[in-house]
């Protein structure tokens, strides 16, 4: 397993939760970076910069390192688009420059007008992928119309409701005098319950949401697997909050207390490590 560098404190979060995770994805395959340049046909010092979190690596990169590891690279690449909208050349966040790995600027690529002496692929920072732009443009277009559908959707929904609350106003009393039909109690939104049924089984503690020890879950996630996160936090003595099974800022830091205490890295991202220091 590899001894990595801390990344650099001013990366985003979902940001840093990509290259955690293809930093894992490496450690499982057991090629050396070296071997890895080889098997995906991108250089030893772009996958240092993408690894070490100074460069994001692009989709083609992060898929091949996906199919090495054994892993769905479909997840991985929606991580990656995730993170392409948070990231500017030279910069993790807006405004705060990503300071430079060695003082020594690299050589220059070589020219794209002699691609027959070129040895490999072209280093994909120094490079333009007009199909990643196209790609970018569709989506783009893609979530415009999804926004657009659900605002139609609502659109429609409170016409509904007003017309409903309009023709409940109308009838009169014994007397004739009119009446006004009284606004019903708007329904709360239905909310999923959550709760802790702590047990231990076969030295394993389990909360009765999820009894995975592999998924990785992290930041922005939802659901039964979250749930059990927050569950076995609590029963560390760790508050994530409340049990509400979102893995928002709360969460995040009870992990990385939890982490650091249990003497594993602190990136707030809950792995196969992770869950055997929660259930342990």
């Amino acid at each position: 397993m590899s001894r990595w560098k801390a990344l650099p404190a001013e990366l985003d979060p979902r940001v840093r939760q990509l290259v955690v995770r293809l930093r894992r994805l490496k450690d499982h395959s057991g090629l050396s970076v070296r071997q890895l340049a080889a098997r995906t046909g991108y250089s030893t010092k772009s996958w240092e910069r993408y690894l070490g979190g100074r460069s994001l690596p692009p989709g083609e990169a992060v898929a091949a390192l996906a199919r090495i590891g054994g892993d769905d690279p479909t997840r991985l690449l929606a991580l990656r688009e995730v993170a392409a909208e948070l990231w500017e050349p030279g910069k993790s966040r807006a405004g705060t420059a990503t300071p430079a790995a060695t003082p020594t600027p690299e050589p220059a690529p070589p020219p794209p007008a002699d691609p027959a002496n070129t040895v490999g692929p072209a280093d994909p920072v120094a490079t333009v992928d007009p199909v990643g732009e196209i790609r970018l443009s569709v989506r783009s277009l893609r979530l415009a119309l999804a926004a657009g559908a659900v605002a139609l959707v609502l659109a429609v929904s409170s016409a509904v409701l007003v017309t409903s609350w309009l023709t409940g106003r109308s009838g009169t009393d014994d007397d004739g005098t009119p009446r006004t039909a009284p606004l019903a109690a708007s329904a709360p939104a239905s909310t999923p319950s959550y709760s802790c049924r702590l047990k231990r089984v076969d030295g394993a503690w389990y909360a009765g949401n999820s009894r995975t020890g592999d998924a990785t879950v992290g930041y922005g996630e939802s659901g039964p697997d979250v749930v059990e996160v927050q569950c076995l936090l609590r029963r560390a003595g760790v508050s994530p909050g409340g049990i509400d099974g979102m893995f928002g800022p709360l969460t995040r830091g009870a992990v990385v207390r939890f982490q650091k205490r249990a003497g594993l890295i602190g990136d707030g991202i809950v792995g196969p490590r992770t869950w055997k220091a929660l259930r342990g």
